[in-house]
């Protein structure tokens, strides 16, 4: 198109030089006629050809410059994408990898002690002898109670899952263990529905220690072993453990409000045998807790237990199903702590009936039982920016048939007492005083007497 108008405009410069030659000769020299010869005519063609072949020569290099600039720009856009592509991959990768981070929480809880631990033991009317046994030891040692390392990630505003190692050590056994303390995948549907698969908390003893507030100085009462225990013919001859699991492997349903006149609650079914213990059996166990508080630094729970404590297993011997009460009412705010916890269970060790047979003196002529109660009292008071006083005051009856059915009865008390420091907001730290006393059957009488004293400390992250 420009080459033509190019040329329009060149003939048109030439047939207007022909016409002013043309009119200047007509005014010197009027009248003759002016007439073009063929000659000058071809001359002029000629002329006119040549300058079309050169606009035609200038329009081809004008396009060809164009196409070549526009290669030239695909060939720059090319790279620019080519060299792009690492760096968005990348950018994806860091997006992906802080994602990652912000949606995954590590942290860990360690309990820790140096203290001094006297124990005695006098059986029957002798006297008192110092001596190592029945879970204490003698002299000073350092031990790491517990050392729980928590991996917790969140997948969505629903879906998250929780990892928690269980580390101990005791310089006085020297011994070490690790387990899987919890592990479980969450969906939070509600703020009244959390449901949890694996293993996670139960209702009663973590929810207790919340309340408490001095686990690092000692378990509460359904968490805390006895000293010694049971002895003699029974079906499960031996100590006295715990009354409860913090944790066990199963399906675990909460929910709760917040602020006054809230309620909490949680119904775990389980296995039965706790955490470090993942077992099958013909039967599952239930734990139940419901809770209300008028007011937010009050609350009153109750809760139960009952099962067979995974004992129900395929050609096992008979059982009976295991129960516990529970009951709380506590309250802490900034400054007070108080709180009563009671529990009642029933054949929370005998589970397995003995089939006693053969004749002898101390033949069974039935099956034996137990049951327990106790009570715990505790009080702590923040006198001073980061310092506490607390103390605490447990009992427990507990009772069991030997093997000719004569009730049998032991008697636990336990006592702390102690000052509490706020060394950090992340580190405490507890000079305590801590007596245990057991008084074991009437027909072959003991009693085990432990004092011990130290510091306690927990350490977060």
């Amino acid at each position: 198109m420009r080459s033509k108008l190019l040329t329009v405009a060149i003939a048109a410069g030439l047939g207007l030089t022909s016409f002013s030659a043309l009119a200047a000769t007509q005014k010197s020299q009027q009248p003759a006629r002016v007439t073009v010869d063929a000659a000058t005519l071809q001359q002029l063609q000629a002329q006119l050809a040549a300058l079309q072949s050169q606009v035609a020569d200038l329009q081809a290099k004008q396009e060809a410059q164009a196409d070549a600039q526009i290669e030239t720009a695909k060939a720059v856009n090319d790279v620019q994408v080519t060299a792009a592509k690492p760096a968005d991959e990348l950018a994806k990768k860091l997006d992906a990898l802080n994602k990652l981070v912000d949606n995954t929480k590590i942290g860990g809880t360690m309990f820790f002690d140096v203290t001094n631990q006297d124990h005695d033991e006098k059986i029957g009317n002798g006297r008192s002898i110092q001596k190592d046994g029945h879970g204490s030891v003698n002299g000073t040692g350092f031990d790491v109670k517990r050392f729980y390392l928590t991996v917790d990630h969140k997948f969505n505003d629903i879906w998250s899952a929780n990892l928690t190692t269980d580390f101990s050590y005791q310089s006085s056994l020297s011994s070490t263990s690790l387990f899987v303390k919890k592990a479980y995948v969450q969906g939070k549907f509600d703020q009244l529905f959390t449901v949890r698969f694996g293993a996670s908390d139960m209702p009663w003893i973590p929810f207790v220690e919340k309340w408490y507030g001095y686990r690092y100085v000692e378990n509460t009462i359904t968490d805390r072993s006895f000293e010694s225990g049971r002895s003699g013919g029974t079906a499960t001859a031996g100590g006295v453990g715990a009354f409860g699991n913090s944790s066990d492997w199963g399906i675990h349903a909460m929910g709760a409000t917040t602020g006054d006149n809230s309620v909490n609650y949680q119904v775990s079914v389980v296995n039965g045998r706790g955490y470090r213990n993942l077992s099958r059996s013909k039967s599952v166990d239930t734990e139940a807790r419901l809770g209300y508080s008028p007011i937010e630094q009050m609350v009153i729970a109750i809760g139960g237990y009952s099962g067979k404590r995974g004992n129900d297993v395929e050609a096992g011997a008979p059982t009976r199903t295991a129960t516990r009460g529970d009951a709380l009412l506590a309250w802490r705010d900034k400054t007070w702590g108080v709180g009563a916890e009671y529990f009642h269970t029933e054949n929370w060790d005998d589970i397995l009936k003995y089939q006693g047979t053969g004749a002898g003196t101390g033949v069974a002529t039935g099956t034996t039982k137990d049951k327990a109660d106790g009570y715990s009292l505790w009080a702590d008071w923040k006198f001073y920016d980061q310092f506490a006083v607390f103390a605490r005051y447990d009992k427990v009856d507990y009772k069991y048939d030997n093997l000719v059915n004569v009730e049998e009865k032991i008697k636990d008390k336990y006592y702390n007492a102690g000052v509490s420091y706020d060394v950090l907001k992340n580190l405490k730290l507890a000079l305590v005083y801590k007596h245990n006393k057991l008084d074991g059957p009437f027909a072959t009488p003991y009693h085990y007497k432990t004092n011990e004293v130290g510091f306690w400390g927990m350490l977060t992250f």
